[in-house]
């Protein structure tokens, strides 16, 4: 098999598709933080297919999603149509946007911050952002439980790709607050909580094509796996709805105007 840089591009479809965006019950917990007002500019850095810049337009911000792939941000297109909610979309990196600067009254990052050179990122956020504006950096990551489908997923993919290194996780991130704090970010605050995502096994599957460690390999290689979790779901976890363990995490970070 060969394994290559991953490219989520190439997985848009299932992307889109299958994989789980932030639940609705993320936007209440941020909005006790003051962020997502209708009022809002919004900008939303590594968008992907737009799960939180979607969520947030739909609230009545005013959104720019940000990502590098515009095969991703096709199916952000099209999922926000099926929505029926309007955001604008830029492609570039989440460390170069190309945007305005103090503008935004939020920047978002979902489930992207680890792939940033960060540094550079947070440097970006500050000069994107109004004094006192507001950064959200935000996670939904399945969780790795003792004998549950996740561990023998997780344990599948690294058959196939024994470089990817994103398993075993807890669904929480607190070594990104040092980097803010130094940066000059302030009043850093962190909430966290859990919830079931029910997958149909063929859901799960397309899910899991979508992941870092499959989109990384080559199309005959993503056949033999999806085949080989095929089986293994049909062997150990036949249920016709998989209730898969998951966490959000999330920090919310001030901007001091600097």
């Amino acid at each position: 098999m060969t394994v290559s840089g991953t490219n989520f591009g190439k997985a848009a479809h299932d992307y889109g598709t299958f994989r789980a965006g932030f639940p609705e019950s993320i936007f209440d917990r941020l909005a006790e933080f003051d962020v997502g007002r209708p009022d809002h500019s919004v900008i939303d850095l590594g968008t992907g297919t737009g799960t939180l810049a979607r969520g947030f337009a739909l609230r009545g911000c005013e959104v720019i999603g940000v990502d590098p792939d515009p095969r991703m941000i096709g199916e952000a297109r099209k999922l926000d149509q099926e929505k029926k909610v309007s955001v604008t979309y830029v492609v570039a990196k989440a460390e170069s946007t190309g945007l305005n600067g103090g503008a935004a009254d939020v920047v978002t990052a979902g489930q992207c911050w680890h792939w940033f050179d960060q540094p550079r990122a947070i440097a970006e956020v500050i000069r994107l952002l109004k004094p006192g504006g507001k950064l959200v950096i935000a996670n939904f990551d399945w969780l790795p439980l003792a004998r549950n489908v996740v561990e023998a997923t997780e344990e599948l993919i690294i058959r196939y790709n024994p470089d990817w290194h994103f398993g075993g996780g807890l669904g929480m991130y607190p070594q990104y607050l040092s980097n803010l704090s130094e940066a000059g970010l302030r009043d850093l605050q962190t909430f966290s909580y859990d919830m079931d995502v029910p997958y149909t096994p063929a859901a799960w599957r397309g899910r899991i094509r979508a992941s870092a460690g499959v989109a990384a390999l080559d199309a005959d290689a993503v056949h033999e796996f999806d085949k080989d979790l095929a089986e293994l779901l049909s062997a150990r976890f036949s249920a016709s709805v998989l209730a898969v363990p998951h966490r959000v995490f999330a920090i919310v970070a001030e901007s001091n105007g600097r």
